[in-house]
Formats: structure tokens, sequence, C-alpha cells
């Protein structure tokens, strides 16, 4: 798939030593070293990430990026990178004409890839190749509508085909989605359902029950996008979720900066997604090798913001992931 390699740039943040993750130099070679741990760790699911994470007191960093921008042979190299480099789940977003849930960087990210033909078909050839070379799942965002055009049963076959473990639809409202869900399930595809601040008390537990894998809880109202702080209702949101399931749950829209990722730690935050910042990185470069070689040191930053599990999270915090800093 990529042809060539990118050198990895100094002080890079793709060596983290893990008992059970090990991270590599020279990530994006065509053939990458492995370790029998590492090995291992390839086809684990979602839940058994998060369970691992949790037996190293570590939160899940969540990088999205979407297929095909500015082509899908960076992002195979973007997928190894963020592998490499610290990433747990790896959240891929399938582009679309009208995505009307995210922000001006991530529809441009869209537009750039559909001007590049990226398609269903050359996504799912793309990952065949990727998936068995990393160790993190991948999960896809994908719009409804690229799931009715190709029919349900045959999209979610081609993930499971592709060895994709998770799926994220947010434009299916939630009350539809039981149908979605069973079909997902039969393919071992979990169904990751998204919350939102608006949501009643009684609809945020209804989708975290039903929710696999683990719960997205979007941290404002609107789109997708960089903002300045982080909506100080999640720390309330996250308690009271976590009063009422034991499921992980990972907080996304919006989180941009390394204090962001400190915060929601404190916070009690299973998981952190970061999107646009990234994509805006990637796609934004002058060159597919700059693109890489900016993503690499803004990952550096979030995972190095990722406090030691005795910066006083409290006795409330005692179920979630305690995080222990990356280097």
């Amino acid at each position: 798939m990529a042809s060539g390699t990118v050198a990895a740039a100094p002080n890079s943040c793709c060596f983290h030593v893990s008992s059970a993750k090990p991270r590599f130099h020279s990530i994006l070679m065509n053939h990458p070293p492995k370790s029998s741990l590492r090995m291992r760790a390839q086809g684990l699911g979602i839940s058994e990430t998060f369970s691992d994470l949790r037996r190293q007191g570590r939160v899940a960093f969540i990088p999205y990026i979407t297929a095909g921008d500015p082509d899908l042979s960076t992002t195979a190299k973007a997928l190894k990178l963020l592998d490499s480099c610290g990433a747990d789940i790896i959240e891929l977003g399938l582009p679309y004409n009208n995505p009307i849930l995210d922000g001006p960087v991530i529809q441009a990210s869209n537009k750039r890839a559909l001007a590049g033909k990226t398609n269903m078909e050359a996504v799912i050839s793309m990952l065949k190749e990727v998936v068995p070379q990393i160790s993190c799942p991948i999960v896809m965002f994908s719009y409804y509508n690229l799931i009715l055009a190709r029919r349900s049963e045959w999209f979610l076959s081609a993930l499971e085909d592709a060895g994709v473990k998770g799926l994220i639809v947010p434009d299916l409202p939630f009350e539809e989605s039981a149908d979605l869900k069973r079909e997902a399930a039969k393919k071992n595809v979990d169904m990751v359902l998204l919350t939102t601040p608006t949501a009643t008390k009684k609809k945020m537990k209804a989708i975290s029950d039903a929710s696999e894998g683990f719960i997205y809880l979007a941290s404002s109202a609107g789109v997708t996008g960089v903002r300045d702080t982080v909506n100080r209702q999640v720390q309330f949101l996250l308690k009271e979720i976590k009063e009422k399931t034991a499921k992980p749950v990972a907080v996304g829209f919006g989180i941009s900066k390394p204090e962001h990722v400190k915060q929601l730690s404190l916070w009690g935050a299973d998981g952190v997604i970061v999107g646009s910042a990234i994509v805006k990185l990637l796609g934004e470069a002058n060159s597919t090798e700059d693109g890489l070689k900016h993503v690499e040191s803004f990952v550096a930053s979030l995972t190095a913001a990722l406090p030691h599990g005795d910066h006083g999270l409290g006795e409330e915090h005692a179920s979630s992931f305690i995080l222990q800093q990356r280097r």
C-alpha cells in the first residue's frame, strides 16, 4: 500500500514501554518490527482493550482521522504512526458528502477524500493490509446513508472481513438503532453509541445500557471541532454515567490540547477522543511527510499530558482508569 518510508522525528513519541503493548521506532516501514506480545495484542476487541488498560492503570487515547485524506496511502501510514505513538483505539471516518455533525475541519477532510475518489471498497482493501500490522482496534465512523447505500449486511460483513472492531453511526437516532446493533453483533462489530449533554437522564441511561465497547460522550452539543476549553458539565455527566454503569466512557468533540486531556483524565474519563486537531495537521500539510511529523509531535504532547495515577484523583474515581504517563 504505502510506498517509501518516513523517518521518526528526534525524541519521537514512538517508543512506549508497556507490559502489554510495546511501542517501536521505524513505525512507517513497510515491515515494522513486532514482538510476541504485540502480535498477541492483535485481534483484541474494544472491551478487551479497555480491560487491558484498566489493569495498567491507563486511559485510552483515541485519535480520529478521515480515510483517504489526503489519500489512502497517507491514511495507511497514519494508522501505523498512531498505533505506534500511543493510540489504544483508532477511529476512522468514512468520507461522506454531507457530514452534518462535523465542523469545518472534518468537513474539509471529507471533501478532500471524496475528491481523491476514496470509496468504501478502497478503504476496506487498505484496512485488510494495514490491520494485521497494527495492534489497536479500529472503530469505523460512518453516516447512516453510507450503510443504507450498501445494505447493512454487506457493510457489516465488509467491516468484519477487514478486522474492524467497532462502528459509530452519529446520525442514526438511538430509537432506530436496535436492528443495526443486532446485525453488528452477529459480525462481531461493537456498536458504539453517542450521548450528549442535552440528553435526558432517562435517555442517557438507555444509551449507556445499549452501547457496546464504550460509551461515546460528546463534550458539547453541536458539531465536532477544536474548542478552547472543555465543557465543565462533562465532569458531572461522567460521574452520573459511571454511577449507573461499569462500561468505559470516552469523551470527544473539541478535545485538542494537552490540558484538555489532563482535565478529562482528572474528571474520570476512561478515554479521550481527539479528531479535528489531528485531521487539520494531516490534511493541510504541505506534504505527507510534513503532515505525519506534525501529527507525531502533537500526539507526543497529548500522551505526555496523561498524568500518573497518584495525582489525587480521589476515591470517587477509584473505578475509573488511573493514568500512567507515557514516555
